[in-house]
């Protein structure tokens, strides 16, 4: 071969080596890559575990619960409840409540969910869940190991474990001081503000208990003859006219002017009627 032709062979050769490389494909199909989370046998939740959020408290920093009054509404307040297959009731009178036992706290598997009563969970704020006391309360919660005290307001229900009588927020538990240790022996007491705030007339709460709905009026006046001999508290019959003439008539104890009155008359009319009756809760926003 002549040195004519080698030369420009050589030179194609030198711009080859330089040029750069193509990337190739893969020539199977490509999987598509998905942004919906793996759905989880956690039930409602998205964890298995619960645990402490990645931004960390300063105790010193959080503020305690305000007591305030607030209505006691019928959501939430189901008396009995069962839960496992274990019945739990309300206590007849929280006003006076007081106990030692074991607190522990929940977080970030539950944070953003429903509580009892429907509002949202926040690890972040200073509410608690009891099992029988109602929604809501407020309650001083003191560490009996380092005397720290928080005052949460209790909006859920729970713990269901036999050895624990409350579950607090992770913030009540930083300022509680043991979120580290997941448990503490507490002392926990209710603030009373139940009768704080009585207020007349149109804006009054009214607190029924509800004794029997029926669709014959006989059957209503019937009950209601029956447990107001005696009772010492009114009976009265409130109707409502429903579609295609399905009217219902409810029989109720009441009013009452707080939950607690409303729990009082319930323990008198248990000994005079054997049913269950339901609170009612009338406001004038409801």
């Amino acid at each position: 071969m002549s040195l004519r032709l080698v030369l420009p062979l050589l030179s194609l050769l030198l711009l080859a080596a330089c040029a750069p490389v193509s990337q190739q494909r893969d020539s199977s199909p490509e999987a598509p890559v998905s942004t919906t989370p793996k759905p989880t046998n956690y039930g409602r939740y998205q964890q298995q575990h619960d645990g402490a959020p990645l931004i960390r408290l300063d105790p010193a920093t959080i503020a305690d619960a305000t007591p305030r009054y607030e209505v006691i509404r019928a959501s939430g307040n189901a008396s009995p409840y069962v839960v496992n297959g274990k019945e739990y009731r309300l206590l007849d009178d929280h006003r006076r409540y007081k106990e030692r036992g074991i607190a522990s706290w929940y977080g970030t598997k539950f944070d953003g969910h429903a509580t009892s009563n429907g509002e949202t969970y926040s690890l972040y704020e200073m509410t608690a869940a009891h099992r029988t006391l109602p929604i809501p309360v407020y309650v001083k919660v003191t560490n009996l190991r380092n005397g720290r005290t928080a005052i949460v307001r209790v909006n859920d229900r729970g713990p269901f474990h036999s050895d624990r009588i409350m579950d607090l927020s992770y913030a009540a538990a930083v300022k509680l001081g043991f979120s580290d240790q997941g448990t503490a022996p507490v002392e926990i007491e209710i603030i009373d503000t139940d009768n704080s705030q009585v207020v007349s007339g149109a804006d009054a709460t009214r607190y029924y208990l509800q004794v029997g709905a029926f669709k014959q009026l006989a059957s209503a006046t019937e009950l209601q003859r029956t447990l107001s001999a005696g009772l010492g508290y009114p009976v009265l019959i409130a109707s409502s006219n429903g579609k295609r003439g399905n009217d219902l008539h409810r029989v109720r104890v009441g009013p009452f002017i707080d939950y607690s009155s409303a729990q009082a008359a319930k323990k008198v009319l248990k000994q005079r009627w054997s049913g269950e009756p339901h609170l009612v809760v009338e406001t004038n926003d409801s």
